[in-house]
């Protein structure tokens, strides 16, 4: 299980270790230097990883700043498949993840940065 300890601009600490590049966080691993394929633009492919059928809530962070911009086609395709797309800037996903990581089978996409 993870806790998110601490987020601030481009840092994230989870479980002791720090992330310095945008990253997603499944059930029982952490994939570093997460990247998309359009910069700040979130589409379908760049949740290609995330195995779908094993989580029920995807938990989006956006950036200090919310610059990265999620596509219509990933919350129409989550929401088709029953799981519940949370889209804040990184700072609120962070507290929303660490309050519902234990109830419900959650994954989560960080964007760290701006």
């Amino acid at each position: 299980m993870y806790t998110i300890e601490n987020y601030k601009f481009g840092e994230m600490i989870i479980n002791g270790i720090f992330y310095h590049r945008d990253l997603i966080i499944l059930t029982d691993k952490i994939l570093q230097n997460w990247r998309r394929k359009e910069g700040h633009r979130l589409i379908l492919d760049d949740i290609g990883d995330i195995p779908l059928s094993q989580i029920e809530c995807l938990i989006i962070g956006t950036g200090k700043f919310g610059m990265m911009k999620v596509d219509e086609t990933v919350i129409s395709a989550l929401n088709n498949a029953g799981i519940e797309c949370i889209v804040y800037k990184t700072d609120k996903s962070v507290e929303i993840f660490n309050c519902i990581i234990h109830q419900e089978k959650v994954a989560a996409a960080f964007h760290l940065t701006c």
